[in-house]
Order: structure tokens, then C-alpha cells, then sequence
């Protein structure tokens, strides 16, 4: 070995700092050179902006080419009115989604029973009816067409008063709803539409909160004739809930008189704190739809016959009641289901 020290030099000719050469063990194999402690991957990713960028753009596109096509169909006339002003198109993009936050997140109804609805052909809902306004209704709608497989509308069959209201006569129209009267109820079934009827009326959704859920007379059983003449079958439906969203403690008459209604409710919370008052209470709602009751198997003549249309109606109303007071047993409380 010699005695004179070798100097490694720290820059090269062209002033560049000098790397280190890679040792090589006694073997005399250089060692590998080494290796990042993370991988470097092959192609950058992308910047946060830039994500939150294509996020609000796919947001944002969406929905505007949603209602550039809808404003398109409605000014250039491209959709359906049927005879009795049923709008399938306004119905399924405006009505709907409008009622879709109070029962999904509101009421957050649980639906049962939708598969005893027939895919086809007519059937009639017959419905307890309750909470001082109609909402009860609405909800049941959006369980037929939401949750039964064919989508179904639901053509309710509803009183005057409704369709005498400036705005929401025309949006009950389009909606495809109509008078309750056995014309149209049986000119619905024969169509093959499904229609629904609530036969307490305003007896049922005008009662006091201490009889809730105590179903009123079901009127003179016109909706049993009208499925009797066509055949139709009969689909029983409970709803839970819909008692506790205005609890009717009083009912101002006079008031309901002057302005031509048929009560004018007083709850723990309207009139007395105004506007406020007016937003329902989110209990948990349950819809039931339960087995049919057919009625194909019997003769014309039948519809006449008070007896028979005593007997089919007697059994509704009690299968209803029976199956609220099951569904009341089963829930253990009115917010929380």
C-alpha cells in the first residue's frame, strides 16, 4: 500500500459536484444503487382543485341537462294529457320529487305489502284517512309508484272541496287524480289504472286526536259497487302515522263557516304560532297495503244488491281496523317507529 494519501475530488472538470462512487465490497460486485424509501409513482396525481373542480361539474351538468330537456318537452308540447288531465311527465319530474324529501326524511314511511298490488289491470286502494290535511294521500302515491315494480301511478279519487281550490285543484288534475264518483272511478278501472279512495272522507281526516285511529262509517259502499261492475280486486290499505302529524285538540266552527270548510282545526301548535303551526310533526309512518278482495267472481247484479255491497264494505273496514290496531301493538313509539 502506499504512503501517500488519494485525494477524491469534490468537483469535476466543469465545476459539477463529484458523486461518490458506489463502494464495492471485497468481493469486488458493486452494490445496487439504492432504492427511494417510498415508490414514485409512474404518473402524478392529480391536484385537489382539479378534483373538486370535475366534482362540481358533474354536480352541477346533471341536473341542468335534466331540466333543459323538461323545459324542451313542455314548450315544444312533446307529452301526455289523458281525459281526465293526468300528466304522467309533470307528475314523474316536478310532483313527485317535490314529496319525496317528507317521505323518505321527514315521515321516513316504511311500505309493506306492495307485491299484493297487481303489476296490471285495475285494482282499488281503499284507505283510512286522517291528520287534518290529505297528506296521508300524497304519501301513499309515492309508495305505489316508488316502490311497486311497475311504477304505478296512483289516481286517487278525491272531494270537491280539492279540485275547487285555485292551485291545488289543477295540481291534482295533473296529477291524475279526480272526482270521488262512481263514473270516474269505474271509467279509471276499466282503463286498468290503479285508483284509491278514502271513504271516511271528511269524517275520518276532520276527527279529533282522542279517536285517532278509529275508523268512521265508510259512507253508502259506492267504491264497492264500482269494483263489483268492473271486476276489480279490492286492495285493503292501513297507514300509521299520518294521526300524530297535526293533532286536532279543537275545531273553531264558525270560522269553518265564513270561509266554506268543512272544520277549521286548532292543534298544540296552529293558529298559535302562526305559519310555524303548519309544519307537520315527523311521526313514523307505516303503509300497509294487505291481501286482495276479489270481486271477478261475482255476478253483475251484485252491484245492486245492497247486502252484498254491505257485507264487501263491512269487511274492508275491518280488516283496516284490525291491521292499524296490529301495526299500533307493534310500534313502540309515535317519532321513532
Amino acid at each position: 500500500m502506499s504512503d501517500v494519501a488519494k485525494v477524491i475530488p469534490l468537483h469535476d472538470a466543469a465545476g459539477r459536484r463529484a458523486r461518490p462512487a458506489p463502494a464495492v465490497p471485497q468481493g469486488g460486485e458493486a452494490l445496487p444503487e439504492p432504492r427511494p424509501l417510498f415508490g414514485v409513482p409512474q404518473q402524478a396525481s392529480p391536484s385537489l382543485p382539479g378534483v373538486v373542480l370535475e366534482s362540481a361539474r358533474d354536480l352541477v351538468a346533471d341536473p341542468v341537462v335534466a331540466i333543459a330537456e323538461f323545459l324542451r318537452r313542455r314548450l315544444t308540447g312533446d307529452y301526455q294529457v289523458d281525459e281526465f288531465g293526468f300528466d304522467p311527465h309533470f307528475t314523474e319530474n316536478v310532483w313527485l320529487p317535490i314529496l319525496r324529501p317528507l317521505f323518505d326524511s321527514w315521515f321516513r314511511v316504511e311500505v309493506r305489502g306492495i307485491e299484493n298490488v297487481p303489476s296490471e289491470g285495475g285494482a282499488l286502494v281503499v284507505a283510512n284517512h286522517a291528520g287534518v290535511v290529505p297528506i296521508d294521500g300524497l304519501m301513499t302515491s309515492v309508495a305505489m309508484f316508488d316502490h311497486h315494480p311497475a311504477h304505478r301511478p296512483l289516481r286517487m279519487l278525491a272531494a270537491d272541496l280539492a279540485f275547487e281550490m285555485p292551485v291545488v285543484g289543477n295540481i291534482a288534475r295533473k296529477a291524475g287524480h279526480t272526482l270521488a264518483c262512481n263514473p270516474d272511478a269505474e271509467r279509471l278501472l276499466r282503463t286498468g289504472e290503479v285508483a284509491a279512495v278514502f271513504p271516511e272522507g271528511f269524517k275520518g281526516i276532520g276527527k279529533p286526536f282522542s279517536e285517532r285511529y278509529k275508523l268512521q262509517r265508510f259512507g253508502r259502499g259506492g267504491f264497492v259497487s264500482a269494483a263489483l261492475r268492473t271486476g276489480a280486486p279490492i286492495i285493503p290499505c292501513s297507514i300509521v302515522g299520518s294521526e300524530e302529524i297535526y293533532p286536532k285538540i279543537g275545531d273553531l266552527k264558525s270560522l269553518a263557516r265564513l270561509l266554506g270548510m268543512p272544520y277549521f282545526p286548532v292543534t298544540p301548535f296552529f293558529p298559535h304560532l302562526g305559519p310555524l303551526g303548519l309544519i307537520p310533526l315527523p311521526s313514523k309512518w307505516y303503509i300497509e297495503f294487505g291481501e286482495p278482495i276479489q270481486t271477478d267472481s261475482y255476478d253483475a247484479v251484485c252491484a245492486e244488491d245492497p247486502m252484498v255491497t254491505f257485507e264487501l264494505t263491512d269487511h274492508v273496514r275491518e280488516t283496516i281496523q284490525q291491521t292499524l290496531y296490529r301495526l299500533l301493538a307493534q310500534r313502540r313509539n309515535v317519532f321513532l317507529g
